[in-house]
């Protein structure tokens, strides 16, 4: 792993404030002075004078509906505006303004990675604004062909994974994502012919929201 992904993943400091310790010399592998583009092995000791490695700290937290994950515009409010941690961290990944639920918030990298690129499971709690057919549960289980934004600003068609879903109630169902295109489950009741009234995510992994209330938190070990 190249230095400063492993000071970033290792919360030592950000990867823009890795270059810049590496930059002034402040950086060592197993006592040798680190340069820009150094590999780190393993059983390699690194070091970083005059700044300690934090601890990590993960949370579970329970998004209210109305405020964004991350990145606030004009006129919004984020998480991290809304609310104040012990600790200094980051969500991972994200959730939609009109949705709410689980948001799992760290300072520890390599969490990221394993939640986000690993085929996690993720549980929603979702009301449409109809009666829920036996057609629907099957498209929604067998993958559904949703129209998805690019980085290019354009969209491209692509077909959801097959998932798990059961229905709750006459207009609610329970469904699990292995994967998290950008408001995924919505695109696909809406190419069903469903409009999407509540949406709330309750499941992580094995992180489950249990008792929170909107805005709470507690920390918890993944």
């Amino acid at each position: 792993m190249r230095i400063n992904k492993y000071l970033a993943h290792n919360q030592y400091c950000s990867r823009r404030e890795a270059d810049i310790f590496i930059e002034e010399g402040k950086v060592f592998i197993n006592g040798k002075v680190a340069v820009l583009g150094d590999q780190v092995k393993e059983g390699d000791e690194v070091t970083v004078e005059g700044v300690r490695q934090t601890n990590k700290i993960t949370y579970a937290y329970y998004k209210p509906r109305g405020i964004v994950t991350t990145g606030a515009q004009e006129d919004e409010e984020d998480i991290l505006m809304r609310t104040e941690f012990p600790d200094k961290v980051f969500p991972v990944g994200r959730l939609d303004k009109d949705s709410e639920g689980l948001i799992i918030m760290t300072n520890d990298g390599t969490l990221t990675t394993r939640l986000l690129d690993n085929d996690v499971e993720k549980e929603y709690s979702v009301t449409v604004d109809k009666k829920i057919t036996h057609t629907f549960l099957v498209h929604m289980r067998n993958g559904v062909k949703i129209k998805i934004p690019t980085k290019s600003k354009g969209s491209k068609w692509y077909t959801t994974k097959n998932t798990k879903i059961r229905r709750t109630s006459p207009d609610t169902f329970d469904i699990v994502l292995t994967e998290g295109k950008n408001r995924q489950i919505r695109r696909m009741c809406a190419a069903l012919g469903y409009s999407v009234e509540k949406l709330k995510r309750f499941r992580v992994g094995d992180v489950e929201i249990e008792d929170l209330k909107k805005g709470g938190f507690r920390e918890v070990s993944i």
